[in-house]
């Protein structure tokens, strides 16, 4: 797949960015060699995290794996992201694949019985000329 996609723990997904909820509605989701960040700004202030490649050998459960051919960028609603991680207690990995073409992909992979996967349409910018 040529898709973006990363694995991290559930603690490092979305849903860290509870603390700003109340006053945010997007999350800016960045896939670059350098990691994965997930940045959100609203009334009390802004909040940048970030997943860096980290392959833990002897706790493989909590490595961070980045695969990409070029770097995305994209916008969600962050309230429907937050609704995606709770799921996070019946999985030690998230997956979050990203296409600028397709909507983003989080999946939960659920021991030998399968998994949950979430499809969420990116935000788009509204065109000036369609406001006029």
């Amino acid at each position: 797949s040529t898709r973006p996609s990363f694995a991290c723990p559930p603690r490092s997904s979305p849903g860290s960015a509870r603390i700003l909820a109340a006053s945010v509605t997007l999350v800016i989701i960045s896939v670059t060699k350098e990691g994965v960040k997930f940045s959100t700004a609203g009334d009390i202030g802004t909040a940048n995290i970030v997943c860096r490649q980290n392959k833990t050998v002897d706790k493989p459960e909590e490595s961070t794996i980045i695969e990409m051919q070029e770097p995305v960028s994209l916008t969600f609603a962050l309230r429907y992201m937050n609704s995606f991680t709770k799921a996070s207690p019946l999985s030690d990995q998230v997956t979050i694949s990203l296409s600028s073409e397709l909507p983003v992909v989080v999946e939960y992979k659920i021991g030998e019985m399968g998994y949950i996967r979430f499809y969420l349409a990116p935000k788009i910018e509204e065109d000036e000329e369609m406001k006029a």
